[in-house]
């Protein structure tokens, strides 16, 4: 969307605000990579993710997504890429061979930062440590291994291909291989989970050593097995006390909560998605993919890629399904949406830098927020309380027009 300079004022949250402003600064540019196929699907996932057959179409789909970076490089030459997340699906049933291939046709397109950060997603039952060794050696310095959980009964439950010595067993590889840096995925609220079921399983991923844990409650989600034939789940008070405990015993093991379900040892949160709670720009490729891209002129865009691997792979379609220029009306509640779920926040200046509206854009519904709870009282930060770190639905509606 352009913004004519002579366009009359815009309201939104009561104030006038001016059409918006040239971004002075760029942010940080990401790519996201979709691969989507898995060895099985699970029947909590609502991720674009197929079964695989029993053959990959690793080179066609190679050559896809080069052809559909290619298609997006108009929008961000000179600059450069600060990270690089390979999704799906699992990633990781992919060759080093044809990701090699894929990462060195990226880096041909858009430089690299120098100190990039590459995450593949993994699971344990595909972990080969000599595929692994290779993936170190193609310049992938980060892994995200989905555990889940460490018990066989809950991970048959979930329908995971791998069982707990696996687990433990890929975190040792992945070490092994080289990756200093590395993510464990783990749910709860799991069906018939226990206080003690939950904490036994954080235990055990804390005394594996990662470097970050993802931690999260599973949802039962709108076209899924689960949502379907919903399991038995544990009442509120259950899921409540496993937050608690188990908060606390991320912290006194040196995990710092950074975002909703994130937590980190000192200096190593994922910068790939701190880049998207942040605001930033990243291109997306691959089948379903999404991306977000700002333009020097203030426009910033959404887009997402045909969604069916068949449909992205058929020559005779586009690999783009849609965009959507975002107008000032959405874009505050777009920024909050994703800089609120920090448990520190933003600086408040990332605001405007980010959107190129004006901080007073915000006004009304900030200082609504504040009086209810929900928004620290804090000039030059945009971060939410400890209620508003729980309630993160409601303290996002007074940013709403």
């Amino acid at each position: 969307m352009t913004h004519d300079s002579s366009a009359s004022p815009l309201i939104f949250g009561g104030a006038a605000q001016s059409p918006r402003a040239a971004l002075p600064v760029l942010p940080p540019l990401a790519l996201y990579i979709h691969i989507p196929w898995c060895v099985r699907k699970c029947p909590y996932c609502d991720f674009n993710s197929h079964t695989a057959s029993p053959v990959l179409p690793e080179e066609e789909y190679v050559d896809a997504l080069l052809a559909d970076l290619d298609q997006d490089l108009h929008a961000v030459y000179g600059r450069e890429l600060s990270s690089i997340f390979f999704g799906g699906g699992t990633p990781s049933l992919f060759s080093a061979e044809a990701l090699g291939r894929l990462l060195k046709g990226v880096e041909q397109r858009i430089p690299f930062a120098s100190d990039i950060e590459i995450t593949l997603e993994a699971n344990p039952g595909t972990f080969e440590q000599e595929k692994f060794v290779a993936y170190r050696a193609l310049g992938i310095n980060r892994l995200s291994i989905g555990i889940q959980s460490f018990q066989e009964e809950k991970l048959k439950a979930l329908g995971r291909i791998h069982n707990g010595d696996e687990a433990v067993r890929a975190a040792g590889m992945a070490r092994q291989a080289g990756f200093d840096n590395f993510n464990l995925d783990l749910m709860h609220g799991l069906p018939d989970q226990s206080l003690d079921d939950a904490l036994n399983d954080l235990r055990q991923a804390i005394a594996l050593k990662p470097t970050h844990l993802s931690w999260y409650q599973l949802t039962l989600e709108p076209n899924t097995v689960f949502w379907n034939q919903p399991p038995t789940l544990p009442e509120d008070d259950t899921l409540w006390d496993i937050q608690e405990a188990g908060q606390a015993l991320l912290a006194e093991h040196g995990y710092a909560q950074y975002e909703v379900s994130a937590y980190a040892l000192p200096g190593r949160p994922a910068r790939h998605n701190l880049n998207y709670w942040s605001f930033g720009d990243f291109i997306g490729i691959g089948a379903g993919a999404h991306g977000k891209l700002s333009h020097p002129d203030g426009r910033i865009v959404r887009t997402w890629k045909t969604r069916l691997p068949k449909d992205y792979l058929n020559p005779a379609k586009s690999f783009q399904a849609g965009e959507k220029a975002l107008t000032n009306e959405e874009l505050p509640f777009e920024f909050l949406m994703n800089a609120l779920r920090l448990t520190e926040g933003v600086e408040a200046r990332l605001y405007p830098e980010r959107t190129g509206l004006p901080l007073e854009s915000l006004a009304e519904g900030r200082r609504e927020a504040e009086q209810s709870g929900l928004l620290q009282v804090e000039p030059s930060r945009l971060a939410a309380t400890l209620r508003g770190q729980l309630f993160l639905n409601d303290l996002l509606q007074n940013f709403l027009t």
